[in-house]
């Protein structure tokens, strides 16, 4: 999906509108909480929703393939996505094998807890954990680089791929705004510098270092 378009204008929206103290790109800037509430089996993951034998993680394999898959039958079944062409983002790795991918909650599930999905009831976790309505909701990535974001914001992680960094802040800030999540001052500061960097990258500038 070309989303430059999209990207430019949001960019330039965060840089010449002063946020609020409250307030960046419409979310709502507040300290995380209930982190000793989290538990990943409140997040009800990987169901087949559509009855179509396979999983939420298949179903983004299938989707993110380069190449039409190749899926096999179990023996209880199920299917599974076995050989495909994926980009993993993140890295940039390149693979026809889908055991060196992790499908990644963008944000991760415990930093959508401390941002605010502990309010919500398991129907809403559920739908949080398994959203495909979203093409960046979960995405498809070398498992040694989600393992290395582990359940850290871009405060703490940034890809290593640094020519994908300006897409993830997009997509991390849409994911919590359209979750009506919320970011905590150290997030939202990484973020905004962040934007500034994308747009030295928009203009041409490759700049070297983390932001």
């Amino acid at each position: 999906m070309n989303r430059t378009l999209p990207f430019i204008y949001v960019l330039l929206t965060a840089l010449s509108t002063p946020a609020s103290a409250e307030e960046f790109l419409g979310v709502t800037i507040a300290p995380e909480g209930h982190s000793e509430t989290y538990k990943r089996s409140l997040y009800r993951h990987w169901i087949d929703e559509d009855g179509d034998k396979l999983d939420t993680r298949q179903q983004v394999l299938d989707e993110e393939s380069l190449v039409p898959t190749t899926i096999r039958s179990k023996t209880n079944g199920k299917r599974v996505v076995t050989k495909g062409l994926w980009v993993g983002l993140y890295t940039g790795f390149v693979t026809t094998t889908p055991g060196e991918l992790d499908v990644d909650h963008m944000v991760p599930l415990k930093e959508a807890h401390e941002s605010g999905a502990w309010a919500w009831d398991s129907d809403k976790r559920r739908r949080y954990a398994n959203d495909l309505s979203n093409s960046v909701h979960l995405i498809a990535v070398k498992a040694g680089a989600n393992r290395s974001k582990g359940l850290m914001d871009p405060a703490e992680w940034m890809p290593p791929n640094r020519a994908y960094w300006c897409r993830y802040l997009l997509n991390w800030v849409d994911i919590k705004r359209r979750w009506m999540l919320t970011m905590d001052q150290s997030e939202a500061d990484a973020v905004k510098q962040g934007f500034r960097v994308c747009e030295k990258y928009a203009s041409g500038d490759r700049l070297k270092g983390r932001h």
